[in-house]
């Protein structure tokens, strides 16, 4: 079962585009796990975005990338009613993101949890209960309930 820790849960991002977004998470993940570093987490999910945008459709995006140093998959969430930029395949902005990342060598784990993510995302009425949430609290609580 994957975790959402609340240090891991961005209520409005202040980020205005997708290196910013991506940084931001970064630095929330950084809060829970000192070890590593905000930088390498950034180049890790920018060298994905590279690949194509994991900004999904819908207001959703979720960059993820497997990083050295881990020993289990890690989740964090992010918020931002204005919406950013993403070059999302929709072209509208992102307004949730769920971040992933993954030790290297746990591969079913991790498309696990990029399904699972992929899934609770997929459905309109999940989304808007994230967009609604007025706590961490209630972020916890509808990531663990789905």
């Amino acid at each position: 079962m994957i975790e959402l820790s609340e240090q891991c849960i961005v209520l409005e991002l202040q980020a205005t585009n997708k290196e910013g977004l991506l940084e931001e998470m970064a630095r929330a993940v950084t809060g829970k796990y000192p070890e590593l570093h905000i930088k390498t987490i950034q180049q890790v999910l920018l060298e994905r975005e590279q690949l194509g945008s994991t900004g999904v459709g819908n207001g959703v995006a979720i960059p993820h990338g497997k990083l050295q140093g881990l020993d289990q998959c890690v989740v964090c969430f992010g918020r931002s009613i204005k919406g950013i930029g993403f070059e999302a395949k929709d072209n509208k902005p992102v307004h949730l993101v769920m971040m992933i990342l993954s030790p290297i060598n746990m591969a079913q784990e991790y498309l696990h949890t990029l399904a699972r993510i992929s899934k609770l995302m997929n459905n309109e009425s999940n989304r808007n209960k994230f967009l609604q949430a007025s706590s961490k609290k209630n972020i916890q609580q509808l990531f663990k309930g789905a």
